[in-house]
């Protein structure tokens, strides 16, 4: 790990020359360079599990915007593919996978052929690690368990989780049995990623704020508390960066029951809040508004000067409350990532 680029010595909670930033999705299909290897790649899985092509489209937005990090393309799904459970991406309709929602299917799955599903990604990280620029760094990822379990057991997407949360409330045995399952897949996921070149970890938790206060407690922070126990028993001085979308007034606990190196907040997070009570626990990154980066104009240019003037004083990272989306025109990124280059703290 190298002390002196921008992003790691923010997480470090040291003073930076400038804010480091990078944007979540920020490789993806608001890109045409994108859109063309999306297509070379036959389907989403495909460019997942193809180094050539997983590298290269981490690569492009680097290579427009000059961010202060990269993060490995690839998807959190491919942990529970990894498990044995039928994956697809079918186009308009996202992730379809085939649902374990019973004990008999969630024990059907299994750790037996995990790294070797994985080696390519494992493969991607490696070549990324030789790719990169020097100042820039590398985060690995995955999903925690919590929002990776809504699609297992959904066996799909949803607005409100209410496969998932039905199964925790009624048969809380055979879910915590999944989420036990995905806790030690991620924590060896995510060692391997750090062994292969890894630098920082982000564990996205993006349904984390559709659970009620003890549910949170319970398949949020429990969860990720002991996946960040196994990686700092291995890789004491990796930081891990937690994304509990959604936590609002949780995320102080979050962040001292977890023991999360710092947090992304998302969209609906008070600046002033933020900056009172969550950068004197850890450092924070976000939170700009995707819909805003969308709509551009003097709006957006206002906002993004009103998160730096706000949150720069502090431990920070500039990016997004969530993903860039589709419709993103890249002359927005490349503004935002203008303005944020020229601030002067």
């Amino acid at each position: 790990m190298t002390i002196d680029k921008n992003f790691l010595q923010a997480l470090a909670g040291q003073s930076t020359n400038r804010v480091p930033f990078w944007y979540m999705r920020q490789a993806g299909r608001y890109l045409p360079e994108y859109m063309e290897k999306r297509k070379s790649a036959g389907s989403f899985l495909e460019l997942c599990y193809s180094p050539d092509f997983a590298v290269e489209v981490t690569l492009q937005p680097l290579r427009r915007f000059h961010m202060d990090a990269a993060i490995l393309f690839s998807d959190i799904l491919v942990v529970p593919h990894a498990l044995g459970q039928h994956l697809e991406f079918r186009q308009g309709e996202g992730p379809v996978l085939t649902p374990v929602d019973s004990a008999e299917k969630i024990n059907r799955l299994g750790m037996d052929k995990f790294h070797q599903h994985l080696s390519p990604v494992y493969e991607t990280v490696n070549r990324l690690g030789q790719a990169i620029p020097d100042t820039t760094a590398l985060i690995g990822f995955a999903g925690a368990p919590w929002t990776v379990a809504t699609y297992m057991v959904q066996g799909h997407g949803s607005p409100d989780q209410a496969a998932a949360r039905s199964m925790a409330f009624q048969r809380q045995d055979v879910f915590q049995t999944l989420i036990d399952l995905l806790v030690s897949a991620t924590s060896e996921y995510l060692i391997k990623q750090i062994e292969h070149g890894a630098e920082v970890i982000q564990l996205f938790d993006t349904w984390a704020g559709n659970l009620p206060e003890d549910q949170f407690r319970k398949w949020a922070i429990e969860p990720t508390r002991k996946i960040i126990l196994a990686i700092r028993k291995k890789y004491p001085h990796i930081p891990v960066i937690g994304f509990p979308r959604g936590a609002g007034c949780r995320y102080p606990e979050y962040i001292n029951a977890t023991g999360v190196s710092a947090v992304s907040i998302d969209t609906t997070m008070p600046l002033e809040w933020v900056r009172d009570h969550i950068q004197p626990l850890c450092p924070v990154q976000g939170n700009l508004d995707p819909l805003l980066l969308v709509a551009g104009g003097d709006r957006l240019e206002k906002r993004v000067r009103q998160i730096l003037d706000c949150l720069s004083g502090g431990p920070f990272i500039f990016n997004l409350g969530h993903g860039i989306v589709p419709e993103t025109p890249p002359e927005n990124v490349a503004l935002v990532s203008e303005i944020i280059r020229e601030y002067k703290k």
